[in-house]
C-alpha cells in the first residue's frame, strides 16, 4: 500500500467514523444505545492477499428500549465491494435473537467472485513454495499467476439456534455452496493491462494439478454442493463482539451433497472450536484464546470445499481454510490445504484509550497476536515441485520427490492489531502479521484491515 493509497484509506475512515457518529439515540446518563443505528459506509479495507478494498456497505443494528445493549436485537448488513486483486464481496445477512423467541435465526446471501485465487498446493509444507514464481518478471514458462486459480463462490444458507440448558444450545442450518472453479483467465486478465503488466499463457500449478491427476476433470471445474448441518453451542460470553470473559465452544456435522458431475463428492465434515476469554485487568486487558479443527469423516471432498472453513454462524464474510486474515494471518491464503486441518488463535486484547465522539462511545486498543496451523488428514502422494517434476519426468510421481517429513509441522505468524471500536459491536481492525517460515510467506510485512475480531 503506497502512501497515497494509505492516506485515502485513512480519510475514508475517519469520514464513517464521522457518519456513524451522528446517528441513533443514547441514554446519556447510562451510556446506553436506543433505537436504530445506521449509515451507508464506504467498503474500505486492505488484505494482504486481496489488496486494496473499495466500495459501500451498511450495518444497521436495532437496540429497542437499550434494555439488552450492548447487545443488539436485530443486525442487518449488506456490502457490495471490490478488490485491486480482483476479489469481490457482494452479501446481504440478517441475525437476531429476538425474531423467533427464544431462538437465534440468522440468513446469509453471498457471492464472492475471485479472478486469481491463491493455490499453492496441498499439504502445506509438502509443497514447495518458491518465491521467484511470485515475481513481476516472466519467464517463458512462468509467470506471477503460477499461484492463482479462477474461483467464484455462491452461498446461500439459513440457520437457527435454540437453547437446550442454558449456556447449552442446539444448532441446525442448510444452505448451498456454488463453486466455480477454473484456469485463470489470461485473456481477460491482459485486457486493461499495461505492456508491463501482460501475463503469457502459460502454465499454473493449478494446471499441474490436473496434468498429474491430483485434480480430476469434474473437481477442476466446481460444482453446486448444497449442505445440512448440525450441532451444539456452550457460550457463557457477557456479549457478541469482544467479550471480557466467558468461554464459547461449538461442535457440529455438516454434510455436502454433489449434484450432477460431483455426484461421486458426498462427504461429512467435522468442525470443533474453543474460545476462551480471561480478564487480566478488568475492562482494560482481556486474554483471548481459539483452538479449532476440520476433519473429513466420510466421502470424498473436493479440494475447494477444503479451502472452505465451515462456521455454524459467520463471524466475517469470508470463510477461507487455513492462511491469511481470516484464520492465520502472515501466512499466505490457503497455504496450509489438505481434507483435514487444526488452528490456533492467542491474543492479548488492550483498551488503552476510550473517550466520546459525539453522542457515541469509542475506544482504542491494541492486540499482540500468535497464530498457528497445521495439516492433520493429508493428501497421498504430492509431489514437491509439481513444474519441476513434470519438466523432467514422464513417470509416476515419485515419494524421493516429496518433503512429506515435514507434512504434518506447524505454520506460526505473529503480529500486532490495532482496534477502534464504537458503541462495542463496530469494529474497525488493522492487523499486522509476519510469518515464522519463509515456505509461508515471501513477504514480511503482511497488513489486513478489516471489520471486526476474528473471534
Amino acid at each position: 500500500m503506497n502512501k497515497r493509497t494509505r492516506l485515502r484509506f485513512l480519510w475514508s475512515i475517519l469520514l464513517s467514523i464521522i457518519s456513524l457518529a451522528t446517528m441513533g439515540q443514547e441514554d446519556s446518563t447510562k451510556n446506553v444505545r436506543r433505537g436504530w443505528n445506521f449509515g451507508i459506509l464506504p467498503s474500505v479495507a486492505f488484505d494482504a492477499d486481496q489488496g486494496f478494498q473499495y466500495g459501500a456497505l451498511t450495518n444497521i443494528y436495532y437496540y429497542g428500549d437499550g434494555s439488552e445493549y450492548p447487545n443488539y436485537l436485530h443486525s442487518i448488513y449488506a456490502e457490495a465491494a471490490y478488490t485491486t486483486k480482483d476479489c469481490g464481496i457482494f452479501r446481504l445477512s440478517y441475525d437476531s435473537k429476538y425474531l423467533i423467541p427464544d431462538h437465534r435465526l440468522s440468513i446469509d446471501l453471498s457471492y464472492f467472485p475471485n479472478k486469481m485465487c491463491d493455490f499453492y498446493g496441498f499439504n502445506g509444507y509438502e509443497t514447495n513454495y518458491k518465491k521467484e514464481y511470485e515475481k513481476k518478471e516472466r519467464t517463458d514458462y512462468i509467470t506471477r499467476a503460477y499461484y492463482r486459480y479462477h474461483r467464484d463462490l455462491l452461498r446461500i444458507s439459513g440457520d437457527i439456534q435454540g437453547e437446550l440448558n442454558e449456556p447449552w444450545n442446539w444448532n441446525a442450518g442448510a444452505g448451498l455452496l456454488y463453486f466455480d472453479v477454473g484456469s485463470v483467465d489470461i485473456d481477460r486478465m491482459n485486457r486493461h493491462a499495461k505492456e508491463d503488466d501482460i501475463l503469457p499463457d502459460t502454465t499454473s500449478l493449478f494446471e499441474d494439478y490436473v496434468s498429474l491427476g491430483y485434480l480430476r476433470s469434474s473437481e477442476a471445474k466446481g460444482g453446486a454442493h448444497p449442505y445440512l448441518h448440525g450441532g451444539v453451542t456452550y457460550d457463557t460470553r457477557e456479549q457478541l463482539q469482544n467479550p471480557e470473559r466467558g468461554k464459547h465452544a461449538d461442535a457440529f456435522l455438516t454434510y455436502y451433497a454433489g449434484v450432477g458431475t460431483m455426484s461421486d463428492y458426498n462427504n461429512l465434515k467435522f468442525n470443533a472450536a474453543w474460545r476462551h476469554y480471561l480478564p487480566i485487568i478488568a475492562k482494560k486487558v482481556t486474554f483471548a484464546y481459539r483452538v479449532g479443527v476440520q476433519l473429513n469423516l466420510l466421502g470424498k471432498s473436493p479440494f475447494y470445499l477444503n479451502t472452505y472453513l465451515n462456521q455454524l454462524y459467520l463471524q466475517r464474510p469470508v470463510c477461507e481454510g487455513l492462511g491469511g486474515g481470516n484464520s492465520v494471518r502472515g501466512v499466505m491464503r490457503n497455504r496450509v490445504l489438505a481434507p483435514g486441518v487444526a488452528f490456533a488463535n492467542v491474543e492479548v486484547r488492550t483498551r488503552l484509550v476510550n473517550f466520546r465522539m459525539g453522542r457515541n462511545m469509542f475506544y482504542v486498543g491494541l492486540n499482540p497476536f500468535i497464530d498457528a496451523g497445521m495439516v492433520v488428514q493429508p493428501y497421498d502422494d504430492v509431489v514437491a515441485d509439481p513444474h519441476d517434476y513434470l519438466v523432467n519426468h514422464s513417470t509416476a510421481p515419485e515419494s524421493q520427490y516429496r518433503d512429506d517429513n515435514r507434512t504434518h509441522d506447524l505454520h506460526l505468524s505473529g503480529g500486532c492489531g490495532l482496534k477502534v471500536a464504537m458503541n462495542e459491536n463496530f469494529v474497525i481492525s488493522a492487523d499486522w502479521a509476519t510469518a515464522f517460515d519463509n515456505q509461508d510467506n515471501g513477504k514480511f510485512n503482511n497488513l489486513y484491515i478489516k471489520m471486526g475480531y476474528m473471534f
